[in-house]
């Protein structure tokens, strides 16, 4: 079981370095944004944002909002003092399945974070009723499941559940949501659903 403050105290720990660390391919995240539906004038929540890693690319793709949620504060720290002057941005410090927002999303993303949820089920019911009608939930790695679950074997291994098989996680998804997108290969892992 995920004890919620070691995974705050593990990812304030890692924040200093986190960009430097960080993993990413440009063709790989567009391939996730383009298969969760994120365009022009969307209304984007980005769960454990960590450090805006992605908040780039929702840019890019012209978003109407962009509502940052992370629960690590020295994350968020990093987060708002790279993109916080941003009109269109609000980085927040929380527990997302804690927050109240005003409005529902178009999209909700989740991206390299997934296995360090604590309850799958309730975290996937929970965000599913902060999307609107026809709106989309993504659950997606950068690369593959085995690649994931490597990575945590080391440090991670106590805040990480391990990434369970994207058919499974789509069962999840099909209690709460419609799912259009299930791929779990060697480039990447993503499961999108569709309210």
């Amino acid at each position: 079981m995920i004890n919620i403050n070691e995974v705050i105290d593990f990812f304030d720990g890692l924040a200093d370095k986190w960009d430097d660390m960080e993993i990413k391919n440009d063709k790989i995240i567009n391939i996730i944004l383009d298969n969760a539906g994120i365009g022009k004038g969307c209304k984007v929540l980005d769960v454990a944002c960590g450090t805006g890693i992605l908040i780039p690319y929702y840019i890019n793709k012209d978003v109407a909002k962009v509502t940052a949620v992370d629960i690590s504060p020295k994350m968020v720290e990093i987060a708002r003092s790279k993109f916080g002057n941003i009109e269109n941005v609000d980085i927040l410090c929380s527990d997302v399945e804690e927050c109240e927002f005003d409005t529902g999303f178009d999209n909700i993303v989740i991206y390299n974070a997934f296995p360090h949820f604590q309850d799958a089920d309730r975290l996937i019911k929970c965000l599913s009723s902060k999307l609107v009608q026809g709106g989309k939930l993504t659950v997606a790695h950068g690369m593959s499941r085995a690649k994931i679950d490597a990575h945590h074997k080391g440090s991670a291994m106590q805040v990480s559940n391990g990434l369970m098989e994207a058919e499974d996680l789509a069962e999840i998804f099909s209690r709460y949501l419609k799912v259009t997108v299930i791929r779990s290969d060697d480039d990447m892992y993503q499961v999108v659903g569709i309210k």
